[in-house]
């Protein structure tokens, strides 16, 4: 996770950006309060029909699990008393 703006609008808890395997850097993720808890949604951008449409596809479910699992882990990293925060490692980004 290369970096976390917090915003706190609405639903929309933070934006954030990330780096893949030193390479790629995707700005524009945002971490959602969603019905079930926080998730993270990939970037987008306004179509002609006014509607979003995502521009950053995880290629298979374990993948986006994956990333939103790190996004998140690191978003409460700061969340939890240092005290209670164990090791974390971004294996495999």
């Amino acid at each position: 996770v290369e970096r976390i703006k917090e915003v706190n609008s609405g639903k929309l808890i933070a934006f954030c950006d990330i780096c893949i395997m030193d390479a790629f850097i995707i700005k524009g993720l945002k971490i959602i309060r969603g019905a079930n808890g926080l998730f993270v949604s990939m970037p987008s951008e306004k179509g002609r029909d006014n509607k979003y449409y995502d521009t950053v596809f995880p290629k298979t479910k374990e993948i986006r699990e994956e990333l939103e699992r790190i996004v998140l882990a690191e978003y409460n990293k700061d969340k939890v008393a240092p005290e209670q925060q164990g090791g974390f490692e971004e294996e495999g980004w």
